[in-house]
């Protein structure tokens, strides 16, 4: 199922917001515009990582970085065929506001044709 929820709560703030859709992958340009607006270091983190696999040691991944930053020199990073992006396409995003006693104030928004529409949920 190409769908996914985000969900960002500021505890301090008593506050949270909401989103699910369908997600898309971005396009080659775009996961290179994002690639290249990122620090050298970064670059070469992104491209030396072989994310979420189980790494041996810390050594381990500074010893490929180091290798890959000695065989690139002054040469651009190539972005990582693994390295991209999704975008979240909102179908829904819920704005929740802590209330007293459980009071909770919600306000959802879905898309309509020419824009959103608004409407308060129950607690």
């Amino acid at each position: 199922q190409p769908r996914a929820a985000l969900l960002f709560h500021w505890k301090s703030l008593r506050r949270q917001v909401r989103m699910r859709g369908p997600v898309e992958i971005v396009t080659s340009e775009e996961a290179d515009g994002y690639f290249y607006r990122r620090p050298r270091g970064s670059q070469i983190a992104s491209s030396a990582s072989k994310q979420s696999q189980v790494l041996p040691s810390r050594a381990t991944l500074e010893q490929r970085v180091a290798a890959l930053e000695t065989s690139l020199g002054d040469a651009v990073v190539p972005r990582p065929p693994h390295w991209s992006g999704f975008r979240l396409l909102p179908q829904q995003i819920e704005f929740w506001k802590d209330g007293a006693f459980r009071l909770h104030d919600r306000m959802v928004f879905t898309p309509t044709g020419s824009g959103w529409s608004r409407q308060r949920l129950n607690p």
